[in-house]
């Protein structure tokens, strides 16, 4: 994992241009894009945060409170306040596990075809983009879960979409509907070149046929 102390942060606006965090801000850099022959077949990445797993620890925590609870108590002082006590901490453990494990870390894989995004051991949350629908492709040198009020799966409707497991590097991906998708991953730059060129390419097919 790589976390970049760029002061000029940098998330994406309504176009996906990296834009300040107002002290007085930075641009992403703009990597060329590499001819087809230097595009690889596939591309792969990923980003990892290691302090989910102290939340998931608490989230595991409250879970067992709530077992303990119902294996220990008496059940003497009253059966409807145990039983809420009981599924209150359970339902907490399990939310705030599915919310931590699943952004433990983001794994993602650019092909001739799309774009995926999985999240987490299990893959999900999952999102597919096929690369027919990208219209550019930016890096984000430092982008936080300040910028999207906080870590996870995060929508703003002036910025777009993003999955942001860690503060550092993004791809931002300007799509045909006009929307921006931001993923925070490790080696941004490169997969910014990888998607500009298989773009390029797609392009030169369609021009030639």
């Amino acid at each position: 994992m790589r976390d970049h102390p760029h002061e000029g942060a940098a998330a994406p606006g309504k176009h996906g241009s990296p834009v300040g965090d107002g002290n007085g801000g930075g641009s992403g850099s703009h990597p060329d894009p590499p001819g087809p022959a230097d595009v690889p077949e596939v591309w792969q990445g990923r980003a990892t945060n290691r302090v989910q797993w102290l939340l998931a620890g608490i989230g595991a925590a409250c879970m067992a409170l709530g077992i303990e609870l119902a294996v220990d108590s008496a059940w003497t002082s009253g059966l409807a306040p145990l039983l809420m006590s009981v599924v209150g901490c359970v339902l907490a453990g399990l939310l705030v596990l599915f919310g931590t494990l699943a952004f433990v870390h983001v794994a993602v894989r650019v092909d001739k075809d799309c774009l995926e995004v999985r999240c987490g051991h299990m893959g999900l949350p999952r999102r597919r983009i096929p690369l027919e629908h990208v219209v550019g492709a930016d890096f984000a040198p430092r982008v936080t879960p300040r910028h999207w009020g906080g870590w996870g799966y995060r929508w703003r409707p002036e910025q777009g979409t993003a999955v942001v497991v860690r503060r550092g590097e993004a791809v931002v991906l300007r799509l045909g509907d006009g929307r921006s998708f931001t993923i925070t991953v490790d080696d941004a730059e490169n997969a910014v070149r990888c998607i500009r060129g298989r773009c390029g390419a797609d392009k030169g097919r369609a021009a030639g046929s």
